[in-house]
């Protein structure tokens, strides 16, 4: 049965991902062309609002309000083709440079929306690759290796999540499970955005010793 300490600790997740949303997006507004920046912040938008959907069905669930199944069953197709344009996005801002020859490339890879199944499990995969991947591989790039291991740390925890959401989800304890993997893999990939937008400490150049003059001159 769901409770409702179970379902209030599901929107943790979701503030935890909005908190680095926000970070990512400000990182790259600056960095990225139009079309992508758009493509990132529409995706990242949009698996928020899926988080809080689910949760609040969950809730509404728990309190024996009623059981909106529409928010549970919005929450997959929505998350999946936001994680998807976030992850073109990423990408996008790896691969091309700003411009706006791109930008048709990006409006090209907006996908449709299907009723089925599998093509939102595949979205889901490669959109959360292509985000964390590209993330990580941004990391790694500007040395930051703390960063670029929790933002793989975060695609195999939502990568789990995924599995775990196929479960029995009647049971307790895989629902304590899922919140947990989903809470850790959100404050994963909040922790990796932090440090990726730090700026390093430059380290001062070692100063070369002066030669010290003496006035005046020596006695023969």
């Amino acid at each position: 049965m769901m409770s409702i300490p179970m379902a209030i600790v599901d929107f943790v997740p979701v503030v935890l991902f909005l908190a680095a949303a926000v970070i990512l997006q400000r990182w790259v507004y600056p960095r990225a062309s139009k079309g992508a920046f758009a493509l990132f912040s529409a995706g990242t938008i949009m698996i928020v609002c899926a988080g809080i959907m689910k949760a609040v069905w969950k809730l509404l669930y728990a309190a024996g309000v009623c059981d909106f199944e529409r928010l549970n069953q919005s929450f997959f197709p929505m998350q999946a083709i936001g994680f998807l344009l976030a992850g073109i996005a990423i990408a996008a801002l790896i691969i091309f440079p700003q411009g706006k020859k791109a930008e048709a490339l990006y409006a090209a890879a907006v996908p449709a929306v299907f009723p089925g199944t599998m093509i939102f499990v595949v979205l889901m995969v490669l959109g959360s690759l292509g985000l964390c991947g590209g993330l990580a591989l941004t990391a790694a790039r500007q040395k930051k290796k703390t960063a670029a291991i929790l933002f793989g740390v975060a695609f195999v925890l939502m990568l789990a999540m995924g599995y775990l959401s196929s479960r029995d989800f009647t049971k307790p304890v895989l629902n304590w499970i899922a919140e947990i993997v989903n809470v850790l893999g959100e404050g994963a990939l909040l922790v990796a955005s932090v440090m990726l937008v730090q700026k390093q400490k430059e380290t001062p150049a070692p100063q070369e010793p002066q030669e010290v003059q003496y006035e005046g001159s020596y006695n023969q």
